[in-house]
């Protein structure tokens, strides 16, 4: 596996798992209810469950697609996102994110394309300060569909001048895989949220990182 890196002119990023982290400490408290005799890896189930409460639109995605539901389930979650209360959740970054962004800005335009709505994916930029390095961002009600069709990444390319083919999609899921392959996209997929690296590669991803701010060691 292997970028073009003279193809690339714009990044995208997913939200969820890919720049927010799920919350260890709350991990390492529900780990002692997932017994080693039943899971394999304790550890790493807690995790996932916790980033299934924190993310659940996130983690029906990916299930969706695994089953080949992508329809029924982003009407589900489009119906979800308009009807839901918001809350006043406190996010958590994945570390090496902010200084990751710092040093890409300027190099690259740069786009947020989440699964979540506005409200959410807002909340989580404007809580640590990253809204001023992007040029779009995109939610999950911004396009007719969202991902894993192209439709959001293709706006995204839109809004930042640049053509898709040209731009990188970065994110943990085989979701967003499967929207930046099909935006034409060469895609990223990150190890530090709900993708496991069999099924990233499986959908095509162009390169695997064990987290997100790798990516600044491979766009030096």
């Amino acid at each position: 596996m292997s970028l073009d890196l003279t193809r690339i002119k714009a990044l995208c990023f997913d939200v969820d798992g890919t720049l927010s982290d799920t919350d260890d400490l709350y991990a390492q408290k529900v780990e002692r209810f997932f017994p080693r005799f039943l899971f394999k890896d304790p550890t790493h189930a807690a995790r996932r469950f916790v980033m299934w409460v924190e993310a659940p639109g996130n983690a029906m995605l990916g299930y969706a697609d695994k089953l080949g539901l992508d329809d029924e389930m982003v009407a589900v979650i489009n119906w979800i996102s308009r009807h839901r209360k918001h809350s006043d959740k406190k996010f958590l970054l994945v570390p090496g994110v902010d200084e990751m962004l710092k040093q890409l800005q300027g190099r690259y335009p740069m786009a947020v394309v989440s699964a979540r709505d506005e409200y959410g994916t807002l909340a989580f930029l404007k809580q640590f300060g990253l809204v001023k390095y992007f040029d779009a961002v995109i939610t999950g009600l911004s396009a007719e569909h969202t991902k894993p069709y192209p439709d959001p990444v293709l706006l995204a390319a839109q809004k930042m001048n640049v053509p898709a083919e040209n731009c990188l999609m970065i994110g943990d899921t085989t979701v967003d895989i499967r929207a930046g392959k099909s935006a034409g996209t060469q895609t990223v997929g990150v190890l530090c949220g709900f993708g496991e690296e069999p099924e990233l590669k499986r959908l095509g991803a162009d390169l695997i990182l064990s987290d997100t701010p790798k990516l600044l060691e491979v766009l030096k």
